[in-house]
């Protein structure tokens, strides 16, 4: 259907008028979600108060400069040939802003206006409850059991053949055994920095009696690698997806699952009340809570009891179909509209460009490639082998190599599988803290 009104249409031969016609098709080319015209007219805005000495500290303005930023660097990377199939934009959102930083390329005012933002809104985790509830929401029941229970076979035959091939690499390297493990290995299936990396550094300074800071500095980078490895292996999962579609579910677990809310997003967008969307976030937000009640009196990280709690009121149901539909539609506006701002917010606040150089030097590489690889390799063998579509299973086993949440994200953007979350949450969550504490079990007993 023309979106020119009758009115405005122009005559046979005719030139069409530039107002309203014209500015409405201009208004429909977008970077990412943001029509260009908004674009410019939000670069001028930035670039304004940056003359004028400052951002004002407001909600508004964050979200400005993280959709600008975030939203420009994806586009980036969307448009360069071969790379942009390995996942490249979320590359570019994620470490293109971090190099900027170091380089001293972004005003420090914007620097400190996206990292006061990020650190105190902690939104990070706003975005994993929405993914999460709307993607279990929108899951088939009886999948849903069954893809918790079987993703744990892949996970665990990953993480010993990852943990023995990435030793043995290292040691051939001439790194050493017990450093490769401890301190290349180990880190990288830690699950992040926050739950994998400080606990673990502290957890080595304790045993070791060393500093804790200089052995944070040392396995940080090294995790940073591994989920930049494991970003780039599951982009180019995908575009092998693509090229054999037998191989994957686009999504899914195992044949046969289908997603309860399989109705066309646009007959989604239809028949959803705007006020079943509301309740739905601030379900999602209600189950996040009841996750930080848990992790302050029983120590388990919140994401995995949101994600518990999610998967119990499912098979339960206590939620009703427009509340289901409402989930997925929350769910859906964070994958499209969220991720890229927060990966650049990411980038900005949270990545050390200094720190990920650090760890360049050719045995490190090797040594991450050969640990990331063979956890997915096995992953996707596995996962092959009990009947699971094993491109997914392998994305799976790359989150357990992620750098937490946020890696977690990437991984998933660049594989164009967000509705994997429920499940990179388990292998990230539960697959780092079980690895976590079999190390430092290890180190005392060995080391």
């Amino acid at each position: 259907m023309s979106n020119v009104s009758p009115i405005n249409k122009p005559q046979a031969g005719s030139a069409e008028p530039f107002w309203p016609n014209t500015w409405w098709r201009l208004m429909e080319l977008r970077i990412g979600v943001v029509p260009v015209p908004v674009f410019v007219v939000l670069i001028a805005l930035i670039a304004g108060f940056v003359y004028l000495g400052g951002l004002p500290a407001e909600i508004n303005v964050s979200i400005a400069i993280l959709a600008v930023g975030g939203f420009a660097c994806a586009e980036i990377g969307k448009r360069i040939p071969v790379i942009k199939n390995i996942g490249a934009a979320a590359i570019f959102a994620t470490f293109i802003p971090s190099a900027l930083v170091f380089y001293k390329l972004i005003p420090d005012v914007v620097v400190k206006n996206v990292t006061d933002f990020t650190k105190s809104t902690n939104f990070l985790y706003l975005f994993i409850a929405a993914i999460i509830v709307g993607s279990i929401m929108s899951m088939d029941r009886g999948v849903l059991v069954k893809g918790f229970l079987k993703i744990f076979v892949p996970l665990a035959a990953g993480s010993v053949v990852a943990a023995m091939v990435g030793t043995l690499v290292g040691t051939l390297l001439g790194l050493g055994a017990q450093h490769t493990f401890f301190f290349i290995v180990v880190p990288i299936m830690a699950g992040g920095v926050g739950e994998g990396a400080i606990p673990l550094s502290m957890g080595y300074a304790d045993i070791l009696q060393q500093k804790q800071g200089d052995l944070f500095a040392e396995v940080l980078p090294i995790v940073m690698l591994g989920s930049l490895t494991a970003i780039l292996a599951s982009g180019a999962l995908n575009a092998l997806g693509k090229k054999y579609p037998h191989l994957t579910g686009e999504g899914r677990l195992q044949p046969g699952e289908h997603d309860e809310m399989e109705a066309s997003e646009e007959e989604v967008g239809q028949h959803v009340d705007v006020t079943h969307i509301a309740a739905a976030a601030l379900t999602a937000i209600s189950l996040y809570m009841i996750g930080l009640m848990a992790y302050k009196l029983f120590g388990f990280p919140a994401p995995v009891t949101m994600l518990f709690v999610a998967v119990a009121a499912k098979l339960a149901h206590m939620i009703s179909p427009p509340l289901r539909q409402g989930a997925y539609a929350v769910y859906k506006f964070f994958s499209v509209g969220v991720t890229y701002p927060l990966l650049f917010a990411v980038g900005v606040a949270m990545t050390p460009w200094d720190k990920l150089m650090a760890a360049f030097h050719i045995a490190n590489l090797i040594t991450i490639v050969a640990t990331v690889l063979s956890l997915m390799a096995t992953g996707y063998y596995v996962g092959r082998w009990i009947k699971m579509y094993p491109i997914e299973t392998a994305i799976v086993n790359a989150c357990h190599s992620g750098q937490g949440g946020t890696g977690d994200i990437a991984i998933l953007t660049a594989s164009n599988r967000m509705v994997l979350m429920p499940f990179a949450q388990i292998a990230t969550r539960i697959g780092g803290a079980i690895t976590v504490t079999l190390a430092l079990i290890a180190l005392k007993q060995f080391g």
